[in-house]
């Protein structure tokens, strides 16, 4: 059996999972109380981060290499569009960028506002950070434009990526999405396997839930 380890960006992981129909299970990693007590999981990934998964012999870190290993070992899958697809530089350009030019910028903005001494949290890092995420979002507003989902008419990985970025800048206050992006968000967060994995992440479910109480009394 899959073992995923780790919330965090591990939902998208958990989503994909949910959407194939593979049998998992979740190990939490509590990297709130320090991963340098985790002696199993620094076993797995000795560089502490989440998440990691261990499918037989194998061992891998990185969410989307994750998402595109599982693909191509158990797949084929509709959720990746196979290269002669016309769908297939969209999706691979989206499943990219939702770590790339989403996530990833997105972090060093969170940690700079939420976790930074009070004086450093306006740096220029993370404005320029701020400003990468910006930029790379116009890119899905303009393809949102175009297509319900980011490959086209149907949902792709490319969606799960996304998704889960946008969610973290949601969730972590530090930006205000648009229409179409909370529209498009919306549509992705309400198919049965995103439920399924919120269930499985009670880590994550009880953060939106916090975050959407929090919102609703402002």
């Amino acid at each position: 059996m899959i073992t995923v380890f780790g919330e965090g960006r591990g939902f998208r992981v958990v989503w994909l999972l949910e959407e194939m129909g593979l049998p998992y299970r979740l190990r939490p990693v509590d990297m709130l109380a320090g991963v340098e007590h985790d002696a199993e999981y620094l076993a797995i990934n000795p560089a502490g981060f989440i998440p990691a998964i261990k499918d037989g012999d194998a061992t891998m870190v990185e969410s989307i290499a994750i998402m595109e290993y599982l693909m191509a070992r158990h797949g084929p899958t509709p959720l990746a569009p196979q290269p002669h697809d016309p769908a297939f530089p969209a999706y691979q350009q989206f499943l990219h960028l939702g770590e790339a030019g989403l996530a990833t910028p997105m972090y060093f903005v969170v940690v700079s506002r939420h976790f930074a001494p009070e004086a450093e949290r306006e740096n220029w890092g993370a404005g320029k950070a701020l400003e990468v995420f910006e930029s790379r979002l116009r890119l899905v507003t303009r393809q949102l434009a175009r297509s319900p989902y980011l490959a086209g008419d149907r949902f792709t990985a490319a969606d799960i990526s996304v998704t889960y970025a946008l969610q973290f800048a949601q969730r972590t206050r530090c930006f205000v999405l648009g229409k179409t992006e909370r529209a498009y968000v919306a549509r992705t967060s309400g198919r049965e396997a995103y439920k399924r994995a919120m269930e499985t992440c009670q880590a994550t479910k009880a953060w939106a839930a916090k975050v959407a109480a929090e919102m609703a009394g402002q």
